[in-house]
């Protein structure tokens, strides 16, 4: 028998559906692993959890933990990170309502839409033909920093707008099977790391979905902004670490960056006294880029997949490369 424990707050109908024969799935709501009784976690085979990682030797059957996120950054330094247990995430639940996220971005943007939220009277018509004329987006560029499965279902919707679309990611195919819900990928240019400079200067529209790893962090610093193409907009759907916030505030103050999109920060919640609340340029939303409609039915699905490939003997979906940090 394989003892399975849920630390998160799912139903009871939740639980029932994740049926598979030889697993018993238990649930003990706990924020950290102290929480757990020792005997509970002691037989645990499987934990699903967001932040209940227990340290060594206190699970000793314990063969893998299925994270609630799609990152997994806040695992290192844990003895989880360090042991040989596996770790999956559920990335490839969230990308389209991710992806409609930035295009509802790009399209408020371009369309004036904060700008006519905050007028509060009908302005006359040369007000109107000067300052709200919606800027083009087909023929615009939108560059993807983290051209993985959020990237490029980001990349279809913009192309589908007339939009050129740049991508970056590593080079190579990552090991490991994934759980995805998007469509092919279209066309797009494509290049590594060693093109984000060409990247930047071209992208209208500079978007972030790459993970948060030792390689990405602040991997857009001063440097980077001023590569940048003057007056683009950035738009933050990845994690706040990604973000050299100092540089990027310093770019934002000096028109470098147009305008900037952000659900994420390298401290949430963000601060009351943060100066990005006060910048006429920015956009924020609280970290809500990622919810998905029917989120419970998506994770079960991957989860009692991943369990019945756990019982035969099969690789795991989204399994956790230490190495890559993702």
């Amino acid at each position: 028998m394989i003892n399975v424990l849920v630390t998160l707050d799912f139903d009871d109908d939740w639980l029932a559906a994740v049926t598979v024969p030889g697993v018993r799935v238990r649930k003990h709501l706990a924020r950290g692993a102290e929480e757990i009784p020792a005997a509970l976690l002691a037989e645990t085979d499987v934990l699903y959890t967001n932040t209940a990682f227990p340290r060594r030797g206190a699970a000793p059957r314990l063969r893998w933990v299925q994270l609630d996120t799609s990152g997994c950054d806040h695992v290192k330094g844990t003895d989880l990170w360090d042991s040989e247990v596996d770790v999956t995430t559920i990335g490839g639940v969230s990308p389209k309502p991710l992806a409609e996220w930035v295009l509802m971005m790009i399209l408020a943007h371009a369309h004036h839409l904060p700008h006519i939220i905050g007028l509060g009277h009908w302005p006359d018509l040369d007000y109107r033909w000067n300052r709200l004329m919606p800027r083009m987006v087909p023929g615009s560029t939108v560059g993807i920093v983290g051209y993985g499965r959020i990237g490029q279902e980001i990349g279809r919707l913009a192309h589908a707008f007339g939009m050129n679309v740049i991508g970056m990611r590593r080079g190579g195919v990552r090991a490991g099977e994934r759980f995805s819900e998007v469509a092919d990928e279209t066309p797009a240019e494509v290049v590594g790391p060693d093109g984000l400079p060409g990247l930047l200067a071209r992208s209208d529209y500079l978007v972030l979905t790459v993970p948060h790893t030792d390689e990405t962090h602040h991997l857009l610093d001063a440097d980077a902004f001023a590569q940048l193409k003057p007056g683009a907009v950035v738009i933050n759907g990845a994690r706040g670490g990604v973000v050299d916030e100092d540089a990027l505030l310093a770019a934002l103050r000096s028109g470098q960056v147009g305008y900037l999109v952000s659900d994420v920060f390298a401290e949430e919640p963000l601060p009351e006294n943060s100066p990005f609340w006060s910048e006429s340029n920015v956009l924020i939303t609280p970290h809500v880029a990622g919810f998905a409609p029917g989120y419970h039915d998506h994770v079960r699905v991957l989860f009692t997949e991943n369990l019945r490939r756990l019982v035969e003997g099969r690789p795991l979906l989204n399994l956790v490369d230490r190495k890559a940090g993702y």
